[in-house]
């Protein structure tokens, strides 16, 4: 799934800004409220944060009240009691206002990190329910984007705008009415912009929204691109195809748009910001002259040097708690873009979920009888091939079932069906008589085992890869587990034996060991139904006999499908079963199906006439 295929289509009639601003309107509005919802849980720090900010909002005003009297009453009839009571009470308020924005700096910031953290754990979960058809179809670095960028984008928002823009709020109104009360007319000028200002907001920040969202994009592409190319995977075979060239015209041609969108970005805020900050430099002295003019003109005798220094003071501190609430505003609606790129994946359904009543099972519950009922799949809804077309065939508990055919016959496709990495379309696959979509997904997992050509190993030390396969196996179930994958002689071989790190994707290991410590790890897992999906075919002739000497105990007594690709495999099968084009076409024993003369024959003929058979029993 590209990022494009997350994006609303586009209006195509005539009147298509205005459907937009209809559904984009529309979109915020319930983006917002899901945001607050996040808080909901948090009522009660909440309400703290809201008391301690209005605390701290308002002590912060009242200096600039009690310079009236301070200057009037004090430095002008030169009384230093006055001078130094005030000047006391202004400290005081400052220090009270101080300790009160600690408080609620604290419970804010906590909050916000913690809805932070139940964002991504919830994203994270989420993306662990989606099929395996969601990774197929989207790019590692657009999620990796989403759950790492996208969230912490608007972690300044949910931690610190929220108590700053109360904190503002309050600021502003206590100082426009305490001017209101020096003042009206001083006010009326000084305040008289606002609201234009508050417009321009609101301008801006639906284009930094655009940008933003457009950036996002960008910057997840330009992840997608490290990703692929700086894995270990990925520099191989850029390095193996002399193709960093290539790999670096595509990163700086990705860094270029992106540091576009970011510039622009950055130019429009700032902007913004400038012609605030022009608007507030000119407004005092608009205020000034005003006042002579008043003073002088008009002779009023109600605006005393007190009234004057106390109201410049107050509209002094207006700039930045305005300038906080619109460039909140800003923030806000820019971050709306980051905020619905997070609840577009957290709304996506999962394909492949639980059914209502299904059950729990476990692996000594399990026989392991598997049966294929005419089942059909394909992989897009809207294609017309069929990957399966009305498969059937029953693996008896304990039996070996080879699966043969082409590449692209559909073998690997017909094993995800057990485990439910995908569903059938039509038909119905069943262990023991049972649906698998009647049988919870945890379960399958802890009855099927797969080992496949590609082991993945994570980056770590191979005695925490072994515990994938069961996280409780004490240290002598581990090397009891790996004699039996004929791999523990050359773990304890290693300088840090069980505690050495195998690399990203177990680069440091060969081949041959990676697979026999895969098979350990299903060994340790001790499942009812194991897949080998070619799990020899991309390995040397002799790590493939120490691979099969190893699967030998591992297949004996489970329901074992092995994709074959080697002629041991399928000589030693219970059953082999030949597909060509999604659909099974012949099956049976080795014998019986060379004596047939059709499929299996002519394969036997093209692909092992020249391989000396040597039989494993399972």
């Amino acid at each position: 799934m590209s990022t494009t295929q997350f994006n609303r289509p586009a209006a195509s009639s005539a009147d298509r800004p205005k459907a937009e601003d209809r559904r984009t309107d529309a979109i915020n509005r319930v983006t917002v409220r899901r945001v607050l919802g996040s808080f909901a849980r948090y009522k009660a720090q909440t309400a703290l944060i809201v008391v301690t900010v209005i605390a701290s909002a308002g002590l912060n005003v009242v200096p600039r009240l009690l310079l009236k009297e301070l200057v009037d009453h004090g430095i002008m009839v030169k009384n230093l009691h006055v001078v130094t009571t005030y000047s006391l009470l202004c400290v005081a308020a400052y220090v009270a206002a101080t300790l009160f924005s600690l408080v609620y700096s604290y419970f804010s910031i906590a909050v916000g990190q913690d809805i932070m953290r139940e964002f991504r754990d919830s994203l994270y979960m989420h993306l662990q329910r989606m099929s395996l058809k969601f990774f197929t179809d989207t790019r590692t670095g657009e999620i990796q984007s989403r759950l790492a960028n996208d969230v912490s984008g608007v972690q300044s928002v949910v931690s610190d705008t929220v108590a700053g823009l109360l904190s503002n709020f309050v600021i502003v109104l206590s100082s426009i009415a305490i001017m209101v009360r020096l003042d009206w007319r001083l006010t009326l000028l000084s305040v008289g912009i606002l609201p234009v200002w508050a417009w321009v907001g609101l301008q801006v920040g639906g284009a930094a929204r655009k940008i933003r969202t457009l950036t996002q994009e960008q910057l997840a592409d330009l992840n997608s691109t490290m990703q692929e190319t700086l894995s270990i995977s990925g520099i191989l075979l850029t390095k193996t195809s002399g193709r960093q060239a290539l790999a670096r015209t595509k990163f700086n041609k990705e860094n270029q748009l992106l540091t576009k969108s970011q510039v622009k970005q950055a130019i429009v805020m700032r902007s913004f910001f400038y012609m605030i900050g022009l608007s507030f430099s000119v407004t005092p002295v608009l205020v000034y002259w005003l006042a002579g003019y008043l003073v002088s003109s008009v002779s009023d005798r109600s605006l005393t040097i007190g009234t004057i220094v106390a109201f410049t003071a107050a509209q002094a501190g207006l700039f930045f708690p305005l300038q906080g609430l619109l460039s909140a505003q800003v923030d806000i609606s820019s971050s709306l873009a980051l905020f619905e790129r997070i609840f577009e994946y957290l709304d996506l359904e999962p394909d492949v979920v639980d059914s209502p009543n299904a059950i729990a099972l476990t692996p000594e519950q399990v026989l392991g009888a598997v049966s294929f009922e005419h089942v059909s799949f394909k992989y897009a809804e809207s294609s017309d091939r069929l990957t399966l077309d009305d498969v059937t065939f029953d693996a008896r508990p304990g039996e070996l079932v080879a699966l043969v055919g082409h590449s692209g016959a559909g073998k690997t496709t017909l094993t995800y069906l057990i485990p439910r990495l995908y569903d059938a379309v039509t038909g119905r696959v069943t262990i023991d008589g049972i649906d698998v979509k009647e049988i919870k997904l945890e379960s399958l997992g802890s009855i099927i085992a797969v080992v496949t050509q590609e082991t993945y190993l994570v980056h770590d030390t191979i005695k925490e890869n072994l515990r994938y396969g069961r996280p409780d196996a004490t240290d002598k179930e581990l090397a009891d587990a790996a004699k039996v994958a004929a791999i523990h002689d050359h773990i304890l071989s290693l300088p840090d034996g069980y505690e050495t790190v195998v690399g990203e994707r177990g680069y440091k290991l060969s081949g041959g060991e990676k697979q026999r410590i895969s098979i350990a790890r299903a060994v340790l897992k001790n499942p009812r139904i194991l897949i080998l999906d070619e799990a020899t075919s991309a390995l040397d002739t002799r790590s493939e006999r120490l691979v099969q000497s190893a699967l030998e105990p591992l297949m004996r007594g489970r329901t074992t499908f092995a994709i074959a690709h080697r002629l041991s495999t399928i000589l030693a099968a219970d059953n082999i079963v030949v597909m060509d084009g999604g659909r099974v076409v012949e099956q049976g024993t080795h014998e019986s199906l060379l004596a047939l003369g059709g499929h299996y024959s002519e394969l036997y003929k093209l692909q092992y006439r020249d391989e000396e058979p040597t039989p494993v029993t399972a």
